[in-house]
């Protein structure tokens, strides 16, 4: 859904109507920190922290990040340190207390399940969001964009209350060197003066695009996995690269073909329940699904253009407006994003989506999410991302090949949920637009004569003619 756009209003709304609301988990850092420096809107963020069971820590953050009269329009947000394998103790905390108001005000009020995402690309504040979450009593956790092998075991160990890791993929360690980031819940609690309180192990779905990755993750996941999400490659988003060679269509996009078709059959034998995402956000598609054996479908491109998500009101007109008329592009792009994985970008003017407006952009990395650790020649890890400025990623290892055409997806996306950040120049960052191919047929979620619609629209639409199932 991208960063900002699945936030606890959305997943509320789809909770409440007895479907699985999810959060995205990606960035709830800067989210938190610059809706605190907007005067925290509703007071919704105060409440939530004053829930947060670690309460100095939570003072320590409205303290240091919470203005009451809002910044003036025209200033910068201010930053925060990024997140590192040897993190500060703000990190932590602001990671997990961040984590845990998200949570919690998506629960709050209501007794049906909410769940969060997260990406295996983003590694090193994954233990911290997973507590945060866990201390809310998420009840779901859907992990992608990788291989999330080591998350069920951390659950497990979170749950027990013991020290728990989680190894960073380091590139140019040996196998046998281990960068590993550590976290003991107990401790962390009792060092700020609090008794752990207990968690919940939350149920665990690993997004994958083949039966083969499936059934290596039920077999060698470092414990149990509860379900997969099945996800096509016209999903938004990341998208999982081709089987094969990567092929460009004459358009420039990722040749996907009957290899990367899913086989419904292997799934069904797997045993464990399935969903299909990407391509079955409309009427008549969840009908679909369940033909193929699936307990029911993930949909994110008619929610993130729905009255409750995150994604700025104007850019959500938008893109309804372009679906309404037919006029709607929407574009996998082989290289925008630092990961290297396929991301779809929907072509709006303003966007970085336009030539022009991505070469004007000077190349900045602050937020940093999708930096890869690297092993620095003294063994200590390092950190790069191909969209930032060029000389110091070429001086860390990086080759301009690796830099050609990347987007700060960062940014790009904070900017698209109406939380950019305004640079010494006096500009406000561009915005990227991530939606799956499903966005030219948003319009048809529109009730009568409206402009907008709702999320619980959209779950009756998708309901309609199909007995509602029980969310996992």
């Amino acid at each position: 859904m991208g960063i900002g756009v699945s936030r606890w209003p959305l997943a509320r709304a789809v909770s409440v109507t007895g479907q699985l609301g999810v959060i995205s988990g990606t960035c709830l850092d800067v989210i938190f920190t610059r809706t605190l420096q907007q005067g925290d809107p509703g007071g919704h963020l105060r409440r939530a922290l004053a829930a947060f069971p670690l309460r100095a820590a939570a003072d320590r953050l409205l303290d240091r990040y919470f203005l009451a009269d809002g910044k003036l329009p025209d200033r910068p947000y201010k930053s925060i340190p990024m997140f590192s394998a040897r993190p500060s103790p703000e990190s932590e905390e602001l990671t997990i207390a961040a984590t845990f108001a998200e949570v919690f005000l998506a629960k709050e009020g209501h007794a049906h399940p909410v769940g969060m995402n997260l990406l295996e690309k983003i590694q090193v504040p994954t233990l911290h969001a997973l507590y945060g979450a866990m201390l809310a009593d998420v009840d779901v956790v859907l992990m992608g964009a990788g291989i999330p092998r080591q998350v069920p075991g951390v659950l497990d160990g979170l749950a027990r209350l013991e020290p728990v890791e989680y190894r960073l993929d380091v590139a140019g360690a040996a196998p046998d060197e281990v960068v590993a980031m550590r976290l003991d819940p107990a401790a962390f609690c009792r060092e700020r003066g609090v008794e752990p309180p207990p968690l919940r192990r939350p149920a665990m779905l690993a997004i994958v695009t083949s039966h083969v990755l499936a059934g290596n993750l039920a077999k060698k996941a470092s414990g149990h996995i509860d379900g997969f999400i099945v996800e096509d490659p016209v999903a938004g988003g990341h998208n999982a690269p081709p089987r094969g060679a990567m092929t460009l269509t004459p358009e420039g996009e990722p040749l996907y073909g009957p290899r990367d078709a899913p086989d419904f059959a292997k799934f069904r034998d797997l045993g464990r329940p399935f969903f299909l995402a990407g391509g079955y956000g409309r009427p008549g598609k969840l009908e679909e699904a369940l033909e193929h054996g699936a307990a029911g479908v993930q949909v994110g491109t008619a929610f993130a253009c729905c009255r409750e998500s995150g994604m700025a009101p104007a850019i959500k007109a938008a893109v309804i407006e372009r679906s309404r008329q037919g006029g709607l592009a929407v574009f996998t792009d082989p290289k925008a994003s630092p990961t290297g994985f396929p991301f779809k970008v929907a072509r709006l003017p303003g966007t970085l989506s336009e030539a022009e407006v991505s070469a004007a952009r000077e190349r900045v990395c602050d937020v940093g999410l999708l930096r890869q650790t690297y092993r620095r020649e003294d063994g200590s890890p390092g950190y790069r991302c191909p969209s930032e400025p060029l000389a110091p990623f070429l001086n860390k290892g990086g080759c301009e090949e690796q830099a050609d055409g990347r987007e700060c997806i960062c940014n790009g996306l904070l900017a698209a949920a109406g939380l950019g950040q305004i640079r010494a120049s006096g500009a406000t960052e561009a915005p990227i637009v991530t939606v799956g191919n499903e966005a030219v047929h948003v319009a048809e979620f529109l009730p009568p004569a409206a402009d907008d619609f709702s999320a619980a629209d959209v779950v009756a639409k998708l309901l309609e003619g199909v007995a509602a199932s029980s969310p996992p």
